[in-house]
């Protein structure tokens, strides 16, 4: 009986080692945590890697070879796309790899698409002209115009 127990142990240790892979011992690159931020907030940001989100927010991002882009978009703003560039450290026996992004956090200024109204200057309502203005009469030393009725009373001491 032991030995048809240890036949059948052997038989299924033999069978796990198919399944072992190489792979398994091999680490998995790290992720970029990249925080992506807009002004305005609210914007739809895409990394061109695949995650987005609505900012403020962050993602997770695999550790790419080369660097990707970040497009933002919102409605009534131009849409604006930053570069990120990928700074990987291998790490060694004490320290373990790591991933950094430059820039952290990603932030974009989005320009508004309509160009702002014109201000305009307040309406001032007309002053109302003046009606007909009375003559006005003349300066006692004046002298007398061609057809005045009035003499200068002056022209004698003259």
């Amino acid at each position: 009986m032991r030995r048809v127990i240890a036949i059948a142990l052997a038989g299924a240790s033999l069978g796990g080692c198919s399944s072992v892979s190489w792979n398994m011992f091999k680490t998995a690159p790290p992720a970029a945590q990249v925080r992506l931020e807009s002004n305005p907030p609210g914007a739809d940001a895409n990394t061109s890697l695949g995650p987005g989100c609505k900012t403020p927010c962050s993602v997770s991002v695999p550790a790419p070879d080369a660097p990707f882009t970040v497009n933002y978009a919102l409605n009534k703003y131009q849409p604006v796309s930053v570069t990120v560039t990928v700074i990987k450290n291998p790490g060694d026996f004490t320290t373990a790899a790591s991933v950094t992004t430059d820039p952290n956090p990603v932030f974009a200024e989005l320009q508004s698409a309509v160009p702002p109204k014109p201000v305009r200057k307040p309406h001032r309502p007309k002053k109302p002209k003046p009606a007909a203005a009375a003559p006005t009469a003349a300066p006692a030393d004046a002298a007398p115009t061609a057809g005045s009725p009035f003499p200068d009373p002056n022209a004698a001491k003259r």
